[in-house]
This record gives C-alpha cells, sequence and structure tokens, in this order.
C-alpha cells in the first residue's frame, strides 16, 4: 500500500483556485447531488432543511444540488480564500445568492452549535487534513439527530501503477498543474480502512463507509 503522503491543508493561490474550478467536475458532481437527494426526499410544501457543505471549494456542488432543490438551504465553508472569492462569483452567475451562503471557517473548529444543521455534506476535503478525526467529529457535532451525514473522498490506491492509471483516466487532458493537483489528491487521500476508523472513532457504524467508485469512498448516514 502507497505510504499517505499530505499536501497542502489549504489551496489558497489565485492559481490553485483557477485551476480546481477550471478542471471538469461536472460528472463527479452531478452524482454526488444524485447520491445525496436520494438520500434526502423532498420535504412538505413550504418546509426546508438546512445544509452545511464542509470544504466547498469554489461552490460547484452546492450550485449543483440548489440549482435542483430549492428547499435546500446551504451554508458553504470554505478557509481558503481565492476558491470562496470565485465560488461567490459562481453562486451569483447562478442567481442562488438567497439559497447558498458562503463563510470562510476551518473545518477542524465548526463556530456553529451543537445539531444546528438537517444535513452535513463534504466531498474531497478530508484528506486535506493532517489529523481529518477532528474533521469527521465536527460534521458530527453539528448534525441534527436523525440528520443526513454524507462525506465523498478521494481513496488511495495501492500502488504507483494504480495511481498513474488513475491520473491518466481522470486528468490526462488537464494542464500540468491540474494533473499534479490530482497525482498530490490521490497520494494525500485515506484508504478504506482509515475512513473506517474514522467512524469508529466519532461512534458511527464502520459499514457506513464503502467505497463507491475506483477512487472514491463515501460516508452516507442517516441515523446520527
Amino acid at each position: 500500500m502507497l505510504p499517505r503522503i499530505l499536501e497542502p491543508e489549504v489551496m489558497d493561490s489565485a492559481e490553485e483556485a483557477i485551476d480546481y474550478d477550471e478542471m471538469d467536475h461536472s460528472q463527479v458532481n452531478r452524482l454526488f447531488a444524485d447520491d445525496l437527494l436520494a438520500l434526502c426526499p423532498a420535504p412538505a410544501a413550504g418546509m426546508t432543511r438546512q445544509v452545511l457543505d464542509v470544504g466547498t471549494g469554489t461552490a460547484q456542488i452546492p450550485i449543483e444540488i440548489g440549482c435542483r432543490r430549492a428547499d435546500l438551504k446551504i451554508t458553504a465553508v470554505d478557509l481558503a480564500a481565492h476558491m470562496l472569492q470565485l465560488a461567490q462569483r459562481n453562486v451569483i452567475r447562478e442567481n442562488l445568492s438567497g439559497q447558498i451562503k458562503l463563510e470562510q471557517v476551518d473545518a477542524k473548529g465548526l463556530p456553529y452549535p451543537n445539531a444546528t444543521f438537517d444535513v452535513v455534506i463534504s466531498n474531497s476535503i478530508v484528506h486535506h487534513i493532517p489529523e481529518p478525526r477532528t474533521v469527521i467529529r465536527e460534521m458530527v457535532r453539528v448534525l441534527r439527530p436523525k440528520g443526513t451525514l454524507f462525506v465523498r473522498d478521494l481513496l488511495r490506491p495501492p500502488d504507483i501503477a494504480t495511481l498513474d492509471r488513475l491520473v491518466a483516466t481522470y486528468a490526462g487532458e488537464a494542464n500540468d498543474h491540474q494533473r499534479k493537483m490530482f497525482r498530490e489528491s490521490l497520494h494525500a487521500a485515506l484508504t478504506l480502512d482509515e475512513a473506517r476508523e474514522l467512524l469508529r472513532d466519532a461512534g458511527l457504524p464502520a459499514d457506513r463507509v464503502t467505497q463507491t467508485s475506483d477512487r472514491h469512498w463515501t460516508i452516507a448516514s442517516q441515523q446520527v
């Protein structure tokens, strides 16, 4: 198994933000939204759910979700100022400023009371955190009883050959910097066993995390 090699916790240069935003995440984002919304049927007319997106980046996933479901009011947080600047532009472009609120927040210490949100989601923040158990604990803390926790992240490949294949398959047409970011993210990702240990540490059943693609694991829990 490849060793975990950490990458920078915060992607906070203008170049990184722009390159990340311009990469084609559309298929991954659509699948994330499909899988999440299957767990969150629409409520009765006039009711809303409060959603927290942890590590929103340039807000592509909140936008994907917000365009489909007006009943989900999303607080989208990130620590990277350059990412949030692009996120604000993207949210305004899609006319979703009334549904998506952006905040600069450290995921390791969320500034929200216990049991604030009906739904807590995150896509690809865990591999950025040197000690990710702190982030999972915080997500669980701010989630209301019987809320939905939905976390998806990269899966560390078992060897260099598999890593090279994944980079060629999913970033083969990207620029050099984008391929480098993807390669480093795969190297920094967790294994399935490591992700299961995060759940045990947070007091959740380890079987709530499963491998969901050749490069992703997913936590899907509605019984927190």
